[in-house]
């Protein structure tokens, strides 16, 4: 079975790399890694980038972002991305583990920062001329301190980007991005079942297994869905699979029948009823627009 790569941190090196982090210049890391990137790709860290210049079209996970100055993006572990540029894009990137960021904030997680709590949440911002330096100037700090030898180097680069995070986030509330109301029980609970559901999405599909899996009852499950992303849990579930399902029909080289098995229908015709209901076309017709 042929996937969709799966980039590493470790590809990405400038001289003596840290092995959980890594910063750079936008065009630099273009120009460097272009053959490593110009294809849709996952990738297995967290990952931040800030454009100042250039314009062009973002795809994540099937939906198009516009490119422009100010556009800022956030992904998650795991989702598919590429980029096509219709002027020559500056900016700044940089990504990191999970781990890299917990080791020195023991007490919090990155899933409290709204941009990585849900994937229903927008992976993006347009950060405003107001707003635009001061982020620019946390960038900027992150990727001179990475590519210096200072001691103490890997701490105060994960101060800066807590630091980052935290006024992002405020960013994302203040336009509304975010609805600070929910409960932080609710949003725990949300980020608890899409890691379940992660888990097991190719072999289970009901409401009923999620929700014994985290010790609640399926009608207090969906209340919890439903409050926090006006979704149903089933919902949640079934777009999990079409997700995966569109990913490999388009960004492998399988067949349709066994991309229908690896997702857990052993019969392909009625994967395929499945598919259309749920995305209005058959999976031949998906792979064919792409």
């Amino acid at each position: 079975m042929r996937n969709i790569p799966i980039l590493n941190i470790t590809q990405f090196k400038e001289q003596e790399p840290l092995v959980d982090f890594y910063s750079n210049e936008f065009s630099k890391h273009l120009n460097k890694n272009n053959a490593i990137i110009e294809k849709p790709h996952k990738h297995d860290f967290y990952l931040c980038v800030l454009f100042t210049e250039g314009t062009g079209i973002h795809e994540i996970d099937f939906n198009s972002y516009s490119i422009k100055p100010g556009s800022i993006f956030f992904l998650r572990p795991g989702q598919t991305h590429c980029w096509k540029f219709e002027n020559k894009p500056k900016g700044y990137i940089f990504f990191h583990t999970q781990n890299f960021y917990e080791l020195y904030f023991s007490n919090t997680s990155l899933t409290q920062f709204p941009f990585f709590y849900t994937n229903n949440n927008p992976p993006y911002a347009v950060i405003n001329k107001h707003h635009l330096t001061e982020i620019e100037y946390y960038f900027k700090k992150i990727n001179v301190e990475f590519h210096k030898f200072n001691i103490y180097k890997q701490q105060k680069i994960a101060s800066l980007i807590n630091l980052l995070y935290i006024d992002l986030s405020r960013i994302y509330s203040e336009f509304g991005l975010i609805d600070n109301k929910i409960s932080p029980t609710y949003l725990r609970t949300l980020r608890l079942l899409e890691n379940t559901i992660d888990a097991f999405y190719k072999t289970e599909k009901s409401a009923e297994f999620y929700a014994e899996k985290l010790n609640i009852t399926p009608k207090h499950l969906n209340r919890i869905v439903k409050s926090t992303i006006n979704k149903t849990t089933s919902q949640l579930i079934s777009e999990r699979v079409m997700l995966e399902a569109k990913r490999l029909i388009v960004h492998s080289k399988n067949s349709l029948a066994a991309i229908s098995e690896l997702l857990g229908y052993e019969d392909y015709a009625y994967f395929s009823r499945v598919f259309k209901l749920k995305t209005g076309v058959t999976p031949i017709s998906f792979r064919k627009r792409f």
